[in-house]
């Protein structure tokens, strides 16, 4: 039997059992989005397969954040019982790059506490957005970045999203979910921690935001907000205002998912793009 072989499974990991974190960096290209869908290719539904191939047991993911159609990832991280005997963590990371990369590749692997949870146990989430600035497209970032031809000012996107900092409501940057299990709604309110845009030269602009959580498509609606008021189509003081309005229809468009990326996860004493 070789590694590309379908081994024989058993249902569950056979204890004693141990917890595994992995950091996972992946194209989003070429997946919808990262959460297992039957019938379409997902990064986890390609890891779940080629996880449970080599260990030759059921493996159930938990990821630090879902990622959409065509987002990226540097620092994802999930974590995943299996059993202890026998387990070779470098081994485990060459075979599941052997068959997922380039697209797909383990960066670090680790044993964890049993009770460390990649979502749960996160203390926050860096994401960073990539634009291209200048006139002619760049095809070696093409589907890694947005292509904005119009010039931004910079400046008027940092001080459009300084409101954005702190505790609040982002109905007016979230796709709405659906009920919560009594009927209800879902809270919408997140805290960031952080934005800032970075100037990295030759019209190459980087965006990048840290809260503790996000809501669906909230980073994309905030960038497309931004480079709005970047391009001049509203004032950067109205950026409150928009935050306030908790009306999807007032903040801009979503911007594409070419430029996002998943940076990095933060736990206590460590972080998943520098593990």
């Amino acid at each position: 039997m070789t590694l590309f072989d379908v081994a024989a499974e058993s249902p569950t990991p056979r204890a004693p059992l141990s917890r595994v974190r992995l950091v996972v960096a992946y194209d989003g290209g070429g997946f919808h989005g990262f959460a297992r869908n039957p019938g379409v290719r997902t990064v986890a539904g390609l890891l779940t397969d080629v996880l449970e191939k080599i260990l030759r047991h059921r493996v159930e993911l938990t990821c630090a954040g879902r990622t959409d159609k065509g987002v990226h990832a540097w620092g994802q991280v999930v974590t995943f019982d299996a059993s202890a005997a026998h387990l070779d963590l470098a081994a485990l990371a060459r075979s599941v790059n052997a068959l997922c990369g380039p697209a797909v590749v383990v960066r670090d692997a680790a044993v964890v506490p049993a009770d460390f949870d990649a979502r749960f146990s996160a203390d926050s989430r860096l994401y960073r957005y990539r634009i291209v600035n200048r006139p002619e497209a760049d095809p070696f970032l093409a589907g890694r970045a947005w292509h904005v031809p119009d010039p931004l000012d910079v400046r008027d996107m940092e001080l459009a999203g300084d409101p954005l900092i702190g505790e609040h409501d982002f109905s007016s940057f979230c796709r709405r979910p659906k009920p919560g299990p009594d009927g209800g709604d879902v809270s919408l309110r997140r805290r960031v921690l952080s934005v800032a845009w970075h100037d990295e030269g030759d019209g190459l602009l980087r965006f990048e935001i840290e809260a503790t959580a996000f809501c669906h498509q909230m980073v994309r609606s905030i960038v497309g907000s931004l480079v709005d008021t970047g391009l001049g189509r509203r004032r950067a003081g109205v950026m409150k205002a928009v935050l306030e309005a908790r009306d999807r229809s007032a903040a801009g468009a979503v911007a594409p998912p070419d430029g996002l990326y998943l940076w990095a996860v933060r736990y206590a004493g460590w972080s998943s793009d520098r593990p």
